[in-house]
């Protein structure tokens, strides 16, 4: 019986051990008795987008900037007592200042409302024997253009005799063109024709001066060409 007893004993004593092993916590307890937490994440995933998609923002106001300032490159040079009402009488589309830099010389002047004789003159419209339109689209000019106010001007008589001698009409129309593109900065003196004669352009500024014939609104650029709209037809020496 006393061994029983001992043998009893000894089972007890060994599950009260397992039991303490057992009930353990992995986690550090505090001095109090409670469990200790992780510290949480001082940032979490979602602030990251946040950050990312300010980035984008100004990405777009930048890139905003860079297309308004592209838009506005073909009006940066012009000159003339006339562009504000050129822009206001024509504030859009293909015969605006933005518009007629998308095309060669010809084919802009054709949409410009304020062109339309020069337009007949230079396409074979008031003679079929003069056809200009691909010498001007071929290469690179500084054209000055009369707006149809200054075709109003001339007699009748005269624009009857260019309608009629195609080398008279020819001999006219190419004394408002000039080889290369020049810029208002560039443009002012003598300068030699297509026609073969020179013409003087003087003044500065918004007072530009061809021969006798004053800019209205100078600088104007097409795809090949730099445009002047002038208020009066240019007559070569005959």
């Amino acid at each position: 019986m006393r061994t029983n007893k001992t043998l009893i004993a000894l089972a007890a004593a060994a599950t009260l051990t397992l039991s303490a092993c057992g009930g353990e916590s992995d986690e550090p307890a505090a001095e109090d008795g409670t469990t200790q937490n992780m510290p949480a994440e001082e940032e979490t995933a979602e602030d990251m987008p946040a950050e990312e998609e300010t980035a984008e923002e100004e990405m777009t106001e930048d890139d905003s900037m860079a297309t308004s300032q592209e838009m506005a490159a073909p009006t940066g040079d012009l000159v003339g007592p006339g562009c504000a009402g050129y822009a206001e009488q024509v504030p859009d589309g293909a015969g605006s200042v933005e518009g007629m830099a998308q095309d060669p010389v010809a084919v802009a002047a054709s949409n410009n409302p304020l062109l339309t004789t020069l337009t007949a003159a230079v396409s074979g419209d008031l003679n079929p024997d003069v056809d200009l339109v691909d010498t001007l689209n071929g290469d690179e000019f500084t054209v000055f253009a009369p707006v149809d106010d200054a075709f109003a001007a001339v007699d009748e008589e005269t624009l009857a005799t260019l309608g009629e001698d195609a080398d008279l009409l020819s001999t006219v129309l190419t004394y408002h063109v000039v080889p290369g593109q020049l810029s208002p900065d560039e443009v002012v003196g003598s300068l030699t024709t297509v026609q073969g004669d020179t013409v003087e352009v003087t003044g500065e500024g918004d007072e530009l001066m061809v021969n006798d014939a004053n800019v209205i609104c100078g600088g104007v650029q097409t795809e090949n060409a730099t445009v002047y709209l002038i208020d009066a037809v240019l007559m070569p020496q005959m």
